[in-house]
């Protein structure tokens, strides 16, 4: 295979809608502001309305949306948050930032998001918040996940990076707990280009302190009301995420097909497909299969000209540089465990076309 088949491909994205983004860049450059200027409250209002919200908060990156939320809703040195191995590095990551302790539950072993039996034998009195993550771009099982959370009076917030417009039942990812956190990293399916986050809630004295904390602590006569930060979602990839905002739901649809396609093409092999939740849609943010053969797998598609990549390789509690910070559960992390040596993400992005992948089913031999 001559073609280069990359795992992403957020450039092939902005080849679809350049001339769109360009004018919208150009547009900021000329009129300006900058900074928390027209394109962010734009944004920040179209967002919320299209997952049917009250406030949608912009903010420099999804790990700065999660670790902000935390400290929004009082969470830090001393407390516990419960969320998964499982997950980009970011989720601990942001838990870690607040001086909170991450503790790690297992995941589901078909759907790899967070396991909800495993989640009360993990609660102490320290126990403050849980954090599901849609891992993949599956919903998790939210129902399970708020009664615990209820019994329990503990926060919920979704780490939704990998879901944007993910549905769990008749709602989207984002807005069935407390708080919704969301990455614009270029590869998601809402990318900008460039860093970014944001933060969807009905609570308004979360969206009133987010907002000051985002900028110093600041109210809005510029006097520190607490101490704060600078995180701010800026103009330019604000105008950018409105033009892909409105492509969201086509762009999704097109995932879900190319899902359907590799399902026709490997779904009588030796692959593990993924499943999909039952009154659920999954927006495929990655395709991830599983094989004993991954490596063998892998390698034969690089032949190919066609990258795979792994999600991830090192869960959250084998990075040396968090071994001290987290805490494990009790219950273990076996499913956890066994599926990282197992796992394939294959390439996914709405620009694919799989026709190049004729041969596909003979590289991966199955």
């Amino acid at each position: 295979m001559s073609l280069k088949i990359f795992c992403g491909n957020p450039q092939a994205q902005f080849k679809s809608y350049r001339q769109e983004i360009l004018d919208a860049v150009a547009r900021v450059c000329e009129n300006g502001p900058y900074v928390l200027g027209p394109e962010v409250e734009a944004f920040e209002s179209e967002f919320a309305a299209y997952h049917n919200v009250k406030h949608c908060i912009g903010v420099g990156s999804g790990t700065d949306a999660l670790a902000l939320t935390m400290r929004a809703f009082e969470i830090g040195a001393g407390d516990e948050v419960i969320t998964v191995s499982h997950t980009a590095l970011a989720t601990a990551a942001a838990i870690v930032m607040t001086g909170a302790t991450p503790v790690l539950v297992d995941i589901e072993e078909n759907y790899y998001t967070i396991d909800p039996s495993k989640i009360e034998e993990a609660i102490t009195s320290k126990t403050k918040a849980i954090i599901p993550v849609h891992l993949y771009g599956q919903p998790c099982n939210m129902d399970a996940i708020m009664a615990i959370a209820k019994k329990h009076n503990l926060v919920v917030i979704e780490d939704c990076a990998q879901a944007h417009g993910a549905i769990y039942k008749n709602s989207k990812v984002g807005t069935i707990g407390d708080a919704g956190c969301f990455s614009f990293y270029p590869t998601k399916n809402l990318g900008a280009i460039g860093d970014g986050g944001g933060v969807v809630t009905n609570n308004t004295l979360i969206n009133d302190r987010l907002k000051r904390i985002r900028q110093y602590g600041w109210d809005q006569s510029r006097v520190s009301q607490e101490p704060g930060v600078v995180s701010r979602l800026d103009e330019l990839q604000a105008a950018i995420l409105r033009i892909k905002l409105r492509y969201l739901d086509a762009d999704n649809l097109k995932r879900q097909e190319l899902a359907r396609q590799y399902k026709n093409l490997l779904g009588n092999g030796n692959l593990l497909l993924p499943a999909e939740r039952s009154n659920c849609q999954h927006v495929y943010h990655l395709y991830v299969v599983c094989s004993n053969d991954r490596d063998v797998l892998k390698g034969k598609l690089s032949q190919q000209g066609a990258e795979a990549g792994i999600h991830y390789t090192h869960p959250v509690h084998m990075h040396p540089g968090y071994m001290d910070k987290i805490r494990v559960s009790s219950g273990g992390l076996s499913v956890t465990e066994k599926i990282i040596r197992k796992i394939l993400t294959l390439p996914m992005y709405p620009e694919l076309d799989l026709s190049v992948f004729t041969n596909l089913k003979e590289v991966l031999n199955v």
